[in-house]
């Protein structure tokens, strides 16, 4: 019998545990630990933002459903890792600590036979100070929460303009390192909407203000990609909505500094601005959560499995941009020094960005992180759980299944407006998600085929459908599997 232990419960370690537990038999044990009682379909916190829908559409609680399909689940914090155990557990262990309950405080050494960190980021708002959700007047939509709370100071500010008062909205990154870039976008779109559906638009000024040195970049260098019957930058199809749309914008800029209403950052040429608001979502950095990890003598071995993420199998080695290619990128999310350890998703430690790294003229690096979204998550979560079933039943390691974001593609929608009739949607499909230069050197590293944007209702209408979608697969729902990631 193997027991296979996932740390996590978004995306990636849900899809893993679901696939896990539908394929191996039932004297295999499948356990999740995480520090949240809920699932939460996270690209559906966008329309939580703008009150369209309620933070209960978009979450349901994780006990019923994993006790409903013998998946263990202990609601409790990852403390450190023991990869050999220790001088009284000879089994490898996780050192959890439960956050709810009876238990709550008590630590216990969660042993197992594989383990998937499917742990995320940190949301490290700290990172920025002053950057808190709820003050300062700036708000976040990383999680249902904080959604909610920025729908709260949203709707609060459109009963203002209602009354004749005048706003400045500001929408991006809250740190010179920040990444998802493609969420904050969604956001203002919606909310750039949201104030036409009130008829308060002309009361408002709506400014977009990114760490990215372009329009468009997403953390992914930018895309050239198909339009209609053109070959498109993703930097002028933005420019191009943001025009029609009465959007200014701000690039190059790395938000270091919040106070009530104003933001600090520095500009790429080493200047040191300033910009008021009366409305600010601005997402934070992500980081690691800090964990530690130790050999069955109790030395510390943390530089063995956490680079700030978990180490996988990506190369490390330092090197300029100019050499990057996408062989640096891993394929099968395993730690090498200890061969039962995995990390899909937003878990494992990227070689380095995607996008060129910029500087400030003053040293500061000022260039978005790589994008951490939800499809390749699941991707990457999948093929994880079905090279461990593969081990454990053909009882010898397996790592078949592979999967590079140097060869894997990605779609992003952004919806702006909610409804089935009303709305329309910004859609990027992109391949491969890092670019690949050497393959595709025209083509700025991306197959112009399988790389294009479109607006309009079909990609709004899309979405959508991806939203119940999505939440009938993690349901576990009949047939479930057949839905891709």
């Amino acid at each position: 019998m193997s027991k296979i232990v996932i740390l996590g419960a978004g995306i990636s370690g849900h899809v893993a545990a679901a696939h896990l537990r539908r394929k191996l038999s039932k004297e295999h044990e499948v356990v999740v630990v995480s520090p949240n009682s809920n699932y939460q379909w996270i690209p559906s916190n966008i329309w939580v933002g703008i009150g369209r829908m309620k933070s209960e559409k978009i979450l349901f609680p994780l006990a019923p459903l994993y006790k409903k399909k013998g998946i263990g689940f202990k609601q409790a914090k990852a403390v450190s890792f023991h990869p050999e155990g220790d001088s009284t557990e000879q089994k490898p262990y996780v050192l959890s600590e439960y956050v709810v309950g009876d238990n709550k405080g008590k630590q216990e050494k969660v042993t197992y036979d594989y383990l998937i960190n499917a742990t995320g980021p940190k949301l490290n708002f700290e990172a920025t100070e002053g950057l808190i959700p709820g003050e300062n007047k700036t708000y976040s939509v990383c999680t249902y929460t904080h959604a909610d709370h920025a729908w709260e100071g949203l709707s609060a500010l459109i009963e203002d303009m209602k009354k004749g008062k005048k706003a400045k909205i500001l929408i991006g990154t809250g740190h010179a390192k920040s990444t998802c870039q493609g969420a904050a976008f969604e956001y203002i779109l919606n909310v750039e909407e949201e104030l036409q559906k009130h008829n308060v638009r002309d009361m408002a000024e709506i400014t977009w203000i990114a760490n990215e040195h372009e329009l468009g970049d997403f953390g992914m260098d930018g895309v050239l990609m198909s339009y209609n019957d053109m070959i498109m930058k993703s930097s002028e199809l933005v420019e191009m909505i943001f025009e029609d749309r009465g959007i200014k914008w701000i690039i190059g800029a790395g938000v270091n500094k919040i106070e009530d209403g104003i933001a600090h950052y520095e500009t790429l040429d080493g200047d040191y601005k300033t910009e008021s608001y009366d409305f600010a979502m601005l997402i934070p950095a992500f980081s690691g959560h800090g964990f530690k990890a130790y050999d069955k003598n109790e030395n510390d071995i943390t530089e063995k499995l956490f680079k700030g993420f978990m180490i996988v199998d990506a190369d490390y080695t330092s090197k300029p941009y100019e050499e990057w290619t996408v062989q640096d990128w891993p394929e099968t999310y395993q730690n090498p020094s200890y061969k039962n350890i995995f990390a899909p998703g937003i878990a494992f430690a990227p070689p380095h960005a995607i996008s060129k790294p910029r500087k400030s003229k003053n040293g500061t690096d000022i260039s978005p992180a790589p994008p951490r979204t939800g499809m390749p998550s699941g991707i990457t979560a999948k093929l994880v759980a079905e090279n461990i079933i593969e081990t454990i039943k053909n009882g010898k390691t397996s790592t078949d299944h592979k999967g590079s974001l140097g060869n894997m593609g990605a779609a992003c929608i952004a919806s702006a407006g909610f409804g089935f009739w009303k709305g329309s949607g910004v859609s990027i499909t992109t391949y491969p998600i890092v670019p690949d230069f050497k393959k595709y050197p025209d083509s700025h590293g991306r197959h112009l085929g399988k790389t294009f944007g479109a607006i309009g209702l079909a990609g709004h209408w899309l979405k959508l459908m991806l939203h119940y979608a999505f939440i009938y697969k993690a349901k576990m729902r009949p047939f479930w599997w057949l839905i891709p990631e």
